[in-house]
Parts: structure tokens; C-alpha cells; sequence
């Protein structure tokens, strides 16, 4: 093909990147700002190119002008000629078929030929990587190879009727989902919209989610995305997702619907059947780095052939830093590459009325000039003051694999975080430190528990962030599920086609005696009680919740905690129950529940040891209803605590509780040992006696129908309640009407 050439023609302002419907018609803007010319061509029905439209005004790296073919539902995508200078960082190649990265939908798949690399490459080698040379220009089509960008109309659906929930961070309880593994093998979704938006939308799911007590819905990467060539050779396919293509666009294999069009009205259908339900929705979106990995190994698919140099963070021999392990860093350094995040981020608050989003990898969006990462970035900034953006959830994954990449409690207001510090410290307590003292090894005792249990103030209690900045979880789509946690404690992760070297190391995890499946019933009894402790942790932490989809019903990914590539039974919510795993559902409805009561658990500030007019009060005591020392603080041999939670104060003068108020008092009862002990409840001003409202423990032989023994006992004021071995007891606390001497 050869190579466009036109002089450049300055004209005018540019209009907004991307669509624009004007009166005189659609008009197309691009940003290539080293180009030298860009082509649109348009596509007809049957797929046959029908014509090419050039871009003919150009300004501040913008090229722009009316193309008045782009009607809805047509299909097109653009060329670009350029400088090729891969040292300097150029790789513009005209004959390269390209995404619009502002395109409302995406059509069709990558095939992984020759073709769609900007530079030479010439057969397979080793690794699934294509061998060539990264340094001379690749002058074949890629047009028959690579998908098409599609205009859609967002204005034909209707939102008539759409509320946004709007739930309180306080209130707020996360269920991380996968749009295909949470209903492939749903049996009340019709068999053609299983693992799709609207076997999503399905009242069966829905039903499901509000009954579980969750109120938010955080999805796994739903902008289009492709598998890499690695995978594809051996079988196997990307999905998790974290393989961007467009970062406007719905992946459209996840839709039961074939036209573009209607993929994204399904997209926004299940967002208003979740939202219809009171369910809020969160997407998990990847701006860290895109599809075409490497640019010396990489296709050349859309922003490389665009501006390469000006799209990613490139060295001073173009080329890429690399601080995602994808091969490439999208570079948020550059004003109008911050522009293109900010405007995907609205496109699908305003659009399809998402309700937040999470972000991969988040320091490498703010890692500044001198490649450290900035919490005064501009795209920090951005957030903080965008009128549309500010006023959504927001979550980071507070860390990237480049130097200095971990950078948990970091990261400043609006946004939340998910915190590995309680993952790793909650995963120690119940289960790796376990293992540690049967093979007479001391562990973390309760040092590391504690504050993960009371909001993680040492990492969030600075810049006026509270407790619900720290995202609670054990188990997430990237490791064990929880219930692998009690089976594993190796990972198994052969299919992955990595000779099991991916994945995490450092698991914390314990298989209670037998590596995998057990029949052996005192195996299982304390793998269930196990996972039963990891659920109330979580849900009864002080912060914010989160349940990996299935965990709730024990999921088992049979010990593969790398799963990214296995879209198959193995990662799909598997609905046919076990009679344990119907006694976890319970379980998980019950805690949720108690969350919902519990106020004090879930306060907006962190709760203190003294009592404060308006905070939470929080003590701790040991088994023998002794409020922990110094030393029981230190003692790495400790397994049990007691946390005494209480809103006795929370007044506004300090006089006692205003009329309105009703106090409660919550005692949580952890205990890790492997034998049973004695708890001393301890007695505390007010309170009369403890009722038991939920405990993991089980009869010895009970049927797995049957409740706790014990629920609902009443235990007097410095009683001893026999504890469990492993075991967690919630009791809530009869409190005197009045404060004595009133």
C-alpha cells in the first residue's frame, strides 16, 4: 500500500477527540501528533471497503474534519502516515488498519498473523512470540486481520425510570464478578444468555446478589479486549480481560446480541436491571497499558500507529518502559493522553451510569516526569475536582511491578483502595500462622490482626481518609479462592502452560493437613470452619467488604490461583451445591445481615479506645476478660482476641446518647488456636448480658442444616463461654436504657 502524503493544513480549534455530531454532520478527531497525514476508511455491508476519507485540518497534534459517511452502525477505522524512526519512538505505518481509540463499539477479532505487526515478522518462535526485525516497517495490509471501529447511537436507549443507588461508603459491600464465570453455568439463565450482560441482568442472578446482601457489583475488564498471541497459540485466551483494545467500547463476546448497536444497549440494559434492584455497578478498568504490548515485539493495532511516542512512556531509544509486566505503559504524563482516560471514565459514567470504577495497576496512571509515582499527579488532581468523576466510587489496586511500585495507603481522596496489608494479615491469622504453631513455629499473634480489623489506621488515617478508604478482602479474581485457601497450599497452575512458575508465591494459606480434595471429615470440618472464620472477618471488619464472586458458595479453582487464561469450568461459578457449601450461603446472608445492624461496626471514623463524643469506642481484651497488655500485644504465641465495639457515646455534647440513638455493643471473639479454650467475656458499664447472634463453630456431628448449638444463648457478664478451636463468635450486648446515675 502506499504511504499517504499530504502537507499539513492548520485550521481553526479542534473539536472534541472522537464523534461529533454537528449540523453539517459527523465530524472525526484523532490525535497524531507526529503525523503527517490520516485517513479514515469506511467499510460497507459486507465488510468491502467503500471509501477513504482524509482528515484535512489539523492543529495542537489533532487531526480533524466532517466525514459524513459515519452514520450509526457504520463500520470504519483509520490509517496514518507518519515518520518511521523506532529509535525516536515513531512506528506510523499507513499500511496498518487502526482502532479510533475513542470508537463506540469494536467489531471482529485480531487474527495473529504476520500482518498486523507494524514492523517485520516473519515466523514463530519460542515463547509465542513472532521472530522479524523490530526496525524495518512492515508494508502488508492489515485490514483483513484486524478489527473494525463501529458508530453507535447512545441516545436511542431509554434510561426512563434509571436511579442511581448511590450507597454509602459505610454502607457499601463489594462483590467482585466476571461477567461470563458468574453465569455460564447458572441453571435458571437460559442456556443463550449465559456468560453474557444480560444473563447478568437475569432475576435469577440479580435475586441471587440482593439475597447475599451485597451492593455492589465490581466487574472484571468489560472494555473491549483481545487475547494475546502467546495464548491463542496454545488454546487458551485472556480471560480475565486485561488486554485493552478500545477504552469506549464493550466487549462484545460477553453480549447475547450480535449487532454492535445492541451489544451496548445490553450493557446498558443490565446496568439498569442491577441498578433496579438497588445494586450498584463498578467496572475494573485498565489505562495502565493496552493490548499491543512491546512495540519491538507488539502489534500495531491502534494508539502505536497513531503516536506511538506520544501514547506511551517511552526511554530515550523509544523504547517502552514497561512498569505493568504487559509491555507497555500508557504515558498520563501527556496532557491529551490524560484527556483520553478522563473522557473514557465519563463516557461511562454518562452513558451506561456506571457507578465507579477500579484501577489496575493505579501508580502507573501517576508516576511523574522522573518515573515515581506522585500523588499530586494531574490525573489525581483530575479526579479530585471533575465535576462528573469526583462524585463516583473510586478504587485502587495501590500497586504496579515497577520500582517503588507498592504504595498501599498512599493515595489520596476520593479514592479507595484495596489493601493487601489486610489480606495478607487476616490470611496469617486464621490459616498461615495456624500451620506455623502445629509445627511449633510462632506466628504474627494478633499484632497484625488488629488494626487490620479496626480500619487500617496506620495506612489511612492521615488526609482525613477514614476507615472506608481500605477495601477489606482475603481472596480476589488474582489468587486462591477463599475456599482454596483452606485446601492449597501450593499452587497448582500447570494448565496455565507456564510449567507453573506464574502466580503467586506467598499464598498464606493452609490445607489443614492434605494438599487438595479430602474425604477425610475432620479435614473438611476444619476446612469449613475456616472458611466460615475468613467470611465474618471480612464482612465484620471495620472498612470496606469485598467477595470474590462464588466465594460465598465455596468455589474452588481446584489450587490454580493465576487463572487469567482458563475461561472454562475451572473459573466458573459452579451453581450445584454441596450441602457444606449451601451452609456457607447461609452463612455469608447471615454476616451481611449483621452488617446491616451493626452500626458500630461500620463507622465512618476510625474508632478510638477512649470514649469520644460522636466516634466509635474499640477495646481489646484476652481470653481471660482482661483488657490486652503490652506484652499480649507483642506475644507472637497469642491466637486469641476479643474486640469490644460500642456507640455508648456517640453523642454530640458528650452528655450521654441523644434520645434518637439506640447504643450497641458488639463483642467479636476470635480465636486461632487448634484447641478449644475457655473465653471470660469481659464486663463493661452497661451492659447487662451478651446474646450469641452468629459462630462459626458446628456440632461435632451435625447435620449441615443444623445452626450453631449455642445461637441466641445469653452468656451473663464475666462468663466463661467455651470457645472452639479456630473459631469466630459475634455477641451483641444488652444495654441499660439509661446511662447510670440519670
Amino acid at each position: 500500500m502506499p504511504p499517504l502524503s499530504r502537507p499539513r493544513r492548520r485550521t481553526d480549534r479542534p473539536p472534541p477527540l472522537g464523534l461529533t455530531r454537528t449540523e453539517a454532520g459527523p465530524e472525526l478527531a484523532v490525535l497524531a501528533r507526529h503525523a503527517t497525514a490520516v485517513e479514515v476508511e469506511v467499510f460497507g455491508d459486507d465488510g468491502a471497503h467503500a471509501a477513504t476519507v482524509p482528515l484535512t485540518r489539523n492543529a495542537y497534534g489533532i487531526w480533524w474534519d466532517s466525514v459524513p459517511q459515519l452514520l450509526p452502525g457504520t463500520r470504519y477505522g483509520l490509517r496514518v502516515d507518519g515518520p518511521w524512526a523506532p529509535e525516536q519512538g515513531h512506528r506510523h505505518n499507513p499500511a496498518k488498519l487502526l482502532l479510533d481509540p475513542y470508537a463506540g463499539a469494536v467489531e471482529g477479532e485480531v487474527s495473529w498473523v504476520p500482518e498486523v505487526y507494524g514492523h517485520r515478522v516473519d515466523r514463530q518462535r519460542g515463547g509465542g512470540h513472532l521472530a522479524g526485525d523490530p526496525g524495518v516497517r512492515d508494508d502488508r495490509d492489515s485490514a483483513p486481520h484486524v478489527p473494525r471501529s463501529v458508530v453507535v447511537d447512545h441516545d436511542r436507549f431509554d434510561w426512563a425510570g434509571d436511579t442511581l443507588p448511590r450507597v454509602p461508603w459505610t454502607d457499601t459491600v463489594i462483590y467482585e464478578a466476571h461477567v461470563r464465570g458468574l453465569t455460564m453455568r447458572h441453571p435458571e439463565v437460559p442456556p443463550e444468555l449465559r456468560g453474557t450482560y444480560a444473563g447478568l441482568a437475569h432475576p435469577a442472578v440479580v435475586e441471587h446478589l440482593v439475597e447475599l446482601g451485597v451492593t455492589t457489583v465490581e466487574l472484571l475488564p468489560v472494555h473491549a479486549f483481545t487475547s494475546e498471541p502467546r495464548l491463542v497459540r496454545q488454546g487458551l485466551s485472556n480471560y480475565w480481560g486485561y488486554n485493552t483494545l478500545g477504552f469506549f467500547a464493550p466487549h462484545p463476546r460477553y453480549a447475547a446480541a450480535q449487532d454492535p448497536q445492541a451489544v451496548v444497549d445490553e450493557v446498558k440494559g443490565a446496568v439498569q436491571a442491577l441498578h433496579a434492584a438497588g445494586l450498584e455497578v463498578i467496572l475494573d478498568v485498565v489505562y495502565n497499558h493496552t493490548a499491543e504490548q512491546g512495540s519491538g515485539e507488539g502489534p500495531t493495532l491502534s494508539w502505536r500507529g497513531l503516536d506511538n511516542r506520544s501514547y506511551y512512556r517511552l526511554d530515550g531509544r523509544g523504547r517502552d518502559i514497561d512498569v505493568t509486566g504487559c509491555g507497555n505503559t500508557v504515558d498520563l504524563r501527556e496532557p491529551m493522553v490524560a484527556r483520553m482516560v478522563l473522557d473514557s471514565l465519563r463516557h461511562w459514567v454518562e452513558r451506561y451510569h456506571v457507578d465507579g470504577f477500579r484501577f489496575d495497576l493505579a501508580p502507573a496512571l501517576a508516576r511523574g516526569r522522573d518515573d515515581a509515582y506522585d500523588r499530586d499527579h494531574p490525573f489525581h488532581v483530575a479526579l479530585q475536582t471533575d465535576p462528573v468523576l469526583s462524585q463516583v466510587k473510586l478504587i485502587a489496586e495501590p500497586w504496579d511491578v515497577g520500582v517503588h511500585g507498592w504504595r498501599t495507603g498512599q493515595f489520596p481522596g476520593p479514592m479507595a483502595e484495596w489493601n493487601d496489608r489486610y489480606r495478607d494479615g487476616v490470611r496469617s491469622f486464621w490459616l498461615a500462622d495456624v500451620g506455623r504453631q502445629l509445627n511449633g513455629i510462632p506466628g504474627h499473634g494478633i499484632r497484625d490482626l488488629a488494626p487490620r480489623l479496626a480500619g487500617s489506621a496506620d495506612l489511612f488515617g492521615h488526609d482525613d481518609r477514614g476507615p472506608t478508604a481500605s477495601v477489606n478482602y482475603v481472596a480476589s479474581h488474582d489468587g486462591f479462592t477463599l475456599a482454596d485457601l483452606t485446601a492449597y497450599e501450593q499452587r497448582h497452575n500447570y494448565a496455565n502452560g507456564e510449567d507453573n512458575r506464574d502466580g503467586h508465591g506467598d499464598n498464606r494459606s493452609f490445607n489443614h493437613g492434605v494438599e487438595g480434595p479430602s474425604t477425610d471429615p475432620l479435614v473438611r470440618a476444619s476446612r469449613e470452619r475456616s472458611v466460615r472464620n475468613l467470611l465474618a472477618t471480612v464482612l465484620l471488619s471495620t472498612g470496606v467488604p469485598m467477595l470474590l464472586g462464588g466465594d460465598e458458595m465455596g468455589r474452588t479453582q481446584e489450587g490454580n490461583n493465576n487463572a487469567y487464561c482458563q475461561d472454562s469450568p475451572l473459573t466458573w461459578v459452579d451453581w450445584q451445591l454441596e450441602p457444606w457449601q449451601r451452609e456457607v450461603l447461609v452463612d455469608a446472608r447471615s454476616l451481611t445481615e449483621l452488617r446491616r445492624e451493626l452500626a458500630v461496626l461500620r463507622p465512618a471514623e476510625f474508632p478510638l479506645h477512649d470514649a469520644v463524643p460522636g466516634r466509635s469506642r474499640l477495646r481489646w481484651y484476652d481470653e481471660h476478660g482482661h483488657q490486652v497488655t503490652e506484652q499480649g500485644w507483642q506475644d507472637p504465641w497469642r491466637r486469641t482476641v476479643v474486640a469490644v465495639y460500642d456507640s455508648l457515646h456517640q453523642d454530640a455534647d458528650g452528655t450521654g446518647n441523644a434520645p434518637d440513638t439506640t447504643p450497641q455493643v458488639v463483642a467479636l471473639v476470635l480465636h486461632a488456636g487448634p484447641d478449644r479454650i475457655d473465653v471470660r467475656l469481659p464486663t463493661l458499664e452497661r451492659v447487662l448480658d451478651w446474646t450469641v447472634r452468629w459462630t462459626s463453630e458446628r456440632p461435632a456431628a451435625a447435620d449441615s442444616q443444623e445452626q450453631p448449638a449455642d445461637l441466641q444463648r445469653v452468656v451473663g457478664q464475666g462468663e466463661v463461654r467455651p470457645t472452639g478451636a479456630t473459631s469466630f463468635t459475634v455477641l451483641v450486648g444488652r444495654v441499660e436504657h439509661s446511662p447510670p446515675g440519670r
